[in-house]
């Protein structure tokens, strides 16, 4: 496992002293496993979104032309 040094003003340092029940190593351990977790996730979404949106251009270049067809046949049997 790799050690991280943190730099606190002195009054935070005089809290978590008060509080000396909390295992202060492992609340920012907790912490920051949860952080990463939170930015992996937002990561995952990110690029299911860019694939999305990859997938919407390609049906709208697909589909396009198609609609066009399909008001030209309406306007030819006067629909619309």
């Amino acid at each position: 496992m790799v050690s991280v040094t943190l730099s606190l003003p002195e009054q935070v340092h005089m809290k978590m002293k008060l509080f000396d029940e909390i295992n202060w190593s492992g609340f920012i351990r907790r912490c920051i496993l949860q952080k990463t977790h939170q930015l992996e996730m937002k990561e995952q979404l990110l690029a299911g979104v860019q694939k999305d949106e990859e997938i919407g251009r390609w049906f709208s270049q697909i589909s396009t032309p198609m609609r066009k067809e399909r008001v030209s046949a309406l306007k030819k049997k006067g629909l619309i």
